[in-house]
């Protein structure tokens, strides 16, 4: 009885797609090809007018990280909550991570953030910190988020790459003690908070306006160190 023998090529399955590697590269480039065009501006949010003298090129850039830092009482909760305002100007989404239950509502609201845009997460354990954070940036435009301490570099590099691919911003603020270890776009510094008193009589001995020092400093390009201050409400 004669067996016959097929060529390979005619094998049953042989045209099944290829799951190899360089199929699988060759499916992303596909892809990335076929994606809509995102143009740069697209990419930005306009700061307000304070900071838009001091933030690289006076925006903030979709899918990067931005670190704040100062010692407590010199304004750096209050140096994000200007960030976060930018983007609920637009009318976009904001959720913060309260470590100890201390953000004010008011001060958001006084720094320019919509309220009914703006959700805060409080007493985050530090074993769950990078994950609520995660969670947060598949769903909100940005994420103003205080750093606990020892966090660890691989968490930061993931949380680096949710942001970015979500196009979500990620403003990390760094608590007393706590350090971001990952990488930043973008540096604030809030080296100093002072209390200017009512320029009315009828008001002798109420503080009324606040300046915050802020001292800025990018990368590549925009590394040059910028200074100036934001004027506030009391």
């Amino acid at each position: 009885m004669a067996i016959a023998v097929l060529p390979r090529r005619d094998l049953p399955g042989r045209d099944l797609p290829r799951r190899d590697d360089e199929a699988r590269a060759h499916l992303h480039e596909v892809a990335r090809g076929a994606a809509p065009l995102v143009l740069a501006r697209d990419r930005s949010v306009p700061v307000g007018e304070g900071l838009a003298e001091l933030v690289p090129d006076g925006v903030l850039v979709r899918g990067t990280v931005l670190r704040v830092t100062g010692r407590v009482g010199a304004g750096a909760t209050s140096t994000g909550f200007e960030l976060a305002a930018a983007v609920t100007a637009l009318g976009e989404w904001v959720a913060a991570v309260d470590l100890d239950g201390t953000l004010g509502p008011l001060a958001a609201v006084e720094a320019g953030i919509v309220p009914e845009r703006f959700a805060v997460v409080r007493r985050v354990p530090p074993a769950r910190w990078a994950t609520v954070v995660a969670a947060l940036l598949d769903g909100v435009s940005l994420v103003l988020a205080e750093v606990p301490r020892g966090v660890k570099l691989g968490d930061a590099r993931r949380l680096e790459a949710r942001a970015r691919e979500r196009e979500a911003v990620l403003v990390a603020v760094e608590t007393a003690g706590a350090a971001w270890p990952g990488n930043a776009a973008c540096t604030l510094h809030a080296a100093a908070s002072t209390w200017a008193a009512a320029d009315d009589s009828r008001l002798a001995g109420i503080l009324a306006d606040r300046r915050l020092r802020v001292e800025v400093e990018g990368r590549g390009a925009a590394a040059r160190r910028r200074a100036g201050e934001l004027a506030r409400a009391g």
